[in-house]
């Protein structure tokens, strides 16, 4: 974290001479005034300098960047990460040679590197993010899938007449499933067991 105790005839310029220092903006760095400063008789006699420290705050969003690079690189993959914020949501697109070892078997790979992007981002940080993290489109794919499982599950349940019950998989996921099926009249979704083997139940 990198700090800078700077000095000027007031507060305010004492700040902007910080600033130029650290390269950066007002609304990213931590005021601390020291000292106010005086301006002494005709602001000369007796007057006296205004000091700050001020503080480059860190960025949550780039440290959960860094996070996600360190993670791969110990993976031995080279990662490209664009990066895009809506609002509090975050995603990180990850693009690279064998991206396929980052997402992992039905996206598990990618799932718990997510979950541990989530906890880098909200780690000592006052304002709460969710994430997204993508690998070459593969939430799109996944989401698509899960629609086409959710309808052909739910024709299967009406088939039989009976209570089909899917693999566990997480919240975000289960969401679409319920998501997909919550408007048929003749179907009901709810969500059994504990985590991390918490599944849906999908009822005729």
């Amino acid at each position: 974290m990198k700090e800078i105790t700077a000095s000027g005839q007031t507060v305010e310029e004492a700040v902007q001479s910080a600033l130029e220092q650290l390269n950066t903006k007002k609304d990213q760095v931590e005021i601390d005034v020291i000292d106010e400063g005086k301006k002494g008789f005709f602001g000369i006699f007796g007057s006296k300098r205004a000091i700050v420290k001020v503080v480059l705050a860190k960025n949550p969003i780039k440290e959960a960047e860094k996070f996600i690079k360190d993670v791969t690189s110990n993976m031995n993959l080279t990662v490209e990460i664009a990066t895009s914020v809506t609002g509090n949501h975050v995603t990180y697109e990850l693009d690279g040679e064998n991206i396929a070892i980052i997402i992992g078997k039905r996206g598990q790979t990618l799932n718990a590197l997510q979950y541990l992007t989530h906890l880098a981002i909200n780690k000592d940080n006052k304002e709460y993010y969710t994430v997204t993290l993508d690998a070459e489109g593969y939430r799109g794919r996944r989401k698509e899938t899960l629609e086409s499982l959710a309808l052909k599950m739910a024709d299967k349940a009406k088939r039989m007449n009976k209570k089909v019950a899917l693999e566990p998989m997480p919240a975000f996921e289960r969401k679409i499933i319920h998501s997909t099926l919550q408007k048929k009249g003749d179907i009901s979704t709810y969500s059994d067991g504990v985590e991390p083997h918490r599944h849906i139940v999908i009822k005729p």
